[in-house]
């Protein structure tokens, strides 16, 4: 990166990502896909010290955008089996898949919430998909992504056919419910309680959603994009440290 792009990016908060070739920024999107934020600093961080030494950093947030047919590989033979799938079950793939992802030479399904439980069921009995095993759920905050700022996203993997593919829901934050997995995937069943623990999405339909690793009487969601750097000192083994907002700054 130049000097002029760095000094450019520090006096005048422009992204200097706007000026570069995506074959220079390794792991951007370049100008594809849909910005949602510019993040400024190592961790987007505005209500605290920017202790990373990172604070004149400026680069895009972006989500990638729909994939186009043909995906390539098996990607376009999972697709079109489930889209099958479901078309005969009555349910119209549209209604159910808001957009299919290719990214990184990896599939992701974006789906309606409403929908999900039947989506993963089908993806897990169908014989030709059979993705027997849901890895886990991830929560992810974009704050900027309105009305949808919260997603969970589910992996999945099918030993039958050794293939690994991603479901992704989001849900405003205004009204985060998504439908709980367990019945289909009863592996994710602390799962959802430590996404719930963090991201502060419930699961409707979980058997027991309590906090996993948060005291019970803990306010807020500590992953979410928005909760506060500040908080309590620690100590380890008889020093205190300071609270995030508390360090000494490097910007």
């Amino acid at each position: 990166m130049s000097d002029a792009n760095n000094t450019a990016g520090d006096a005048n908060g422009v992204n200097p990502e706007k000026d570069l070739s995506a074959e220079n920024l390794p792991g951007q999107r370049g100008q594809g896909g849909e910005e949602i934020r510019v993040q400024r600093g190592m961790f987007g961080a505005n209500n605290g010290g920017d202790t990373s030494g990172y604070g004149g950093l400026v680069r895009s947030v972006r989500l990638p955008g729909p994939a186009s047919r043909p995906y390539g590989g098996w990607f376009d033979e999972v697709a079109d089996e489930l889209e099958g799938a479901l078309e005969e079950q009555g349910l119209l793939p549209g209604n159910a898949i808001e957009k299919t992802v290719v990214d990184r030479d990896e599939l992701t399904f974006h789906i309606e919430r409403e929908h999900l439980v039947r989506v993963a069921r089908t993806l897990r009995d169908d014989p030709a998909l059979r993705f027997e095993l849901c890895t886990g759920v991830s929560g992810v905050h974009y704050p900027n992504d309105k009305g949808r700022e919260l997603h969970a996203v589910y992996h999945l993997r099918s030993i039958t056919h050794n293939r690994l593919i991603r479901l992704e829901v989001s849900a405003p934050d205004s009204d985060p419910h998504i439908p709980s997995l367990f019945s289909v995937y009863p592996t994710n069943d602390w799962h959802e309680r430590e996404t719930y623990d963090f991201f502060g999405i419930v699961f409707d339909g979980h058997p027991a959603l309590t906090r996993i690793m948060m005291p019970d009487d803990w306010q807020g969601f500590p992953q979410r994009k928005d909760y506060p750097l500040g908080g309590i000192p620690v100590e380890y083994k008889g020093a205190q440290i300071p609270a995030p907002d508390q360090r000494r700054s490097y910007s």
